[in-house]
């Protein structure tokens, strides 16, 4: 199978840049499956159902959801009634979050299971999300139930990520971290199989930090007081994610590449 992952989607602008430039990709890299990470679309701060449906008209299979989940109020019912759109699975029993951290998706390519987890390095601390995966792994085994399997990593920590990725070696297609918005160079795939890279990056304006506008940003590091509500930078965006090629009988990663298209970034397209 061909998967894809693209990092955080910040503000209109990271929106606009996936509308535009992921159904090329998809007929490019004749994609099977396309999950991206949305808890920053709206205005920089969780997602609504209208912005989530342009995005699932653009081709987006999957949308994740981070510590920025519940940012807009209308996703708590909308989650409930829209299966594409995942929040962490490790949301501790008693919370009873709404929606699904994890879910199988059938393609004409096969059976696509897609989970989310919450670090808790450095994060609003959620339940063990090692015991999250590994539950989920055993429920669904990859190669038996399912064709592939997705993780993103939603930490602060690289080493947690990391430790996700190793973790997960040889139950999963791929292990992808979210949530700090930079693409790093560490695609590779693990001993067992599993395709990892630390950082998928963000789908944002790169003139930022992090995808929100600079002056405000550097103002509150220079200063230490607060200051207006941190808003996304608004100009052109650079696509950022990772594409993954599977092999048909286990499952496990061939291939990864990372994808970078528009925006100021260096591009970087997988060969079809």
């Amino acid at each position: 199978m061909r998967l894809a992952f693209f990092g955080d989607i910040v503000g209109r602008a990271g929106r606009d840049a996936v509308i535009t430039h992921l159904p090329p990709l998809r007929r490019r890299l004749k994609l099977d499956f396309v999950a991206a990470d949305a808890e920053n679309v709206a205005g920089g701060f969780g997602i609504t159902e209208s912005i989530a449906k342009e995005l699932f008209e653009a081709g987006v299979d999957c949308l994740t959801l981070g510590n920025h989940a519940w940012d807009q109020r209308e996703a708590l019912t909308y989650i409930e009634r829209e299966p594409r759109l995942l929040r962490p699975l490790n949301y501790p029993r008693l919370s009873h979050a709404p929606g699904k951290g994890a879910w199988v998706y059938d393609t004409p390519a096969g059976r696509v299971l897609m989970i989310v987890v919450h670090g808790r390095v450095h994060m609003d601390a959620l339940d063990d999300p090692f015991s999250a995966l590994d539950q989920a792994l055993e429920d669904c085994p990859l190669g038996m139930a399912v064709d592939a399997v997705m993780v993103e990593a939603h930490c602060e920590a690289t080493s947690e990520k990391m430790a996700m990725g190793h973790f997960c070696d040889g139950r999963a297609s791929l292990v992808v971290g979210a949530h700090t918005h930079i693409p790093t160079a560490d695609a590779q795939i693990f001993p067992g199989g599993t395709a990892y890279q630390t950082d998928a990056g963000a789908c944002a304006d790169y003139d930022s930090v992090i995808g929100m506008t600079k002056d405000e940003s550097v103002r509150r590091f220079a200063t230490r007081m607060p200051g207006e509500r941190h808003k996304p930078a608004s100009g052109p965006a650079t696509v950022c994610g990772v594409f993954v090629e599977t092999d048909h009988k286990t499952g496990l990663a061939v291939r990864i590449e990372p994808i970078r298209v528009g925006g100021r970034l260096k591009p970087s397209m997988p060969e079809a």
